[in-house]
């Protein structure tokens, strides 16, 4: 394996033909321009590592492959940061060019070392760092599933407007991962299916590409499974929305239900305040003393407000 790029030690490489694994992250111009002179890779693939932001694919240049395949790394901002690595796959090379870290690469390093006496690493290879990148979905989706159970906790217990955008975020997080999976879902099912091949080497027997065919089966039934998580946490999210919803719209319910309460009390009260405060005089004189104002002017107030609220309990309004 090449950890940085030296122009000669890759010139030697492709003399022996001998197989190496190159992993190019973030690279220049002049890399590119060296890439060309030394694979002599055709200037659309080139093009598309230069800008990124492909779909998943596999196009065939005839002695090599370009596949453009995805991980995800966990973000705190965003939950997720989608990695795009570009392959030029062919049995005597890899070259994977990325931008975003990819930490599964790591371990396919040191399973690369620990096997230095394979015939044939580039299938085996290949379906590695497909597998380490494809495998890179499920933590996060396993922290996806941790914070909505405590989103839903949250919402019930006591929601407010922070909540909202969680789960708006949560949801475009998922919209975005969907957005690869699918493909690259359907890009692994046609591998599988023999509709698409990659390059390996001519003495192959047929047991060895069986077993090929069986990694790459595996790498199908993962991505069957994170597509089937993602959309089960996107509809989960659409409930929690509804949740979040239907829990604010039943505060205000309950508020606008109290509010009305206290205005059905004070209704008798107003009326009965603004019936004894009209300036007529047989009135004035029949809560002249302080016994009849007791009875007729607090009395009938305080009547007024056992009764409506003994109606209310009564209707369980209250």
């Amino acid at each position: 394996m090449l950890d940085r790029f030296d122009a000669q030690a890759v010139a030697r490489k492709l003399r022996e033909r001998s197989f190496f694994w190159l992993d190019l992250r973030s690279p220049d111009e002049a890399d590119f321009r060296t890439l060309a002179e030394l694979f002599g890779f055709h200037p659309l693939a080139l093009e598309d590592s230069r800008t990124f932001g492909e779909h998943p694919k596999l196009d065939d240049y005839g002695d090599y492959a370009f596949l453009v395949i995805y991980g995800v790394n966990a973000h705190l901002e965003d939950l997720v940061e989608l990695a795009e690595v570009h392959c030029f796959i062919s049995p005597h090379y890899l070259v994977t060019i990325h931008r975003a870290y990819c930490p599964g690469f790591e371990e396919v390093r040191r399973w690369l070392l620990d096997r230095r006496d394979l015939q044939h690493p580039g299938g085996v290879l290949t379906y590695r760092v497909a597998d380490s990148l494809v495998d890179s979905f499920f933590p996060v989706l396993a922290d996806f599933d941790d914070r909505l159970d405590t989103l839903e906790d949250d919402i019930f217990a006591d929601p407010d407007d922070a909540q909202l955008q969680d789960v708006l975020r949560m949801k475009r997080a998922l919209v975005a991962l969907r957005k690869v999976v699918t493909p690259q879902r359907d890009l692994c099912a046609r591998l599988v299916n023999g509709a698409l091949t990659i390059p390996a080497p001519a003495a192959l027997d047929e047991s060895a590409r069986r077993e090929a065919e069986r990694y790459y089966r595996d790498l199908y039934d993962h991505l069957i499974r994170i597509s089937d998580l993602v959309d089960t946490y996107r509809d989960l999210m659409t409930g929690t929305m509804d949740v979040y919803l239907s829990t604010v719209q039943n505060r205000m319910d309950s508020v606008m239900k109290k509010l009305t309460v206290i205005a059905t009390i004070f209704l008798p009260l107003t009326w009965l305040t603004g019936f004894f405060g009209m300036n007529f005089g047989a009135m004035v004189k029949a809560v002249g003393d302080w016994q009849a104002f007791v009875i007729l002017g607090v009395g009938l107030q305080v009547a007024a407000v056992v009764i409506l609220v003994w109606l209310m309990r009564s209707r369980r309004w209250l």
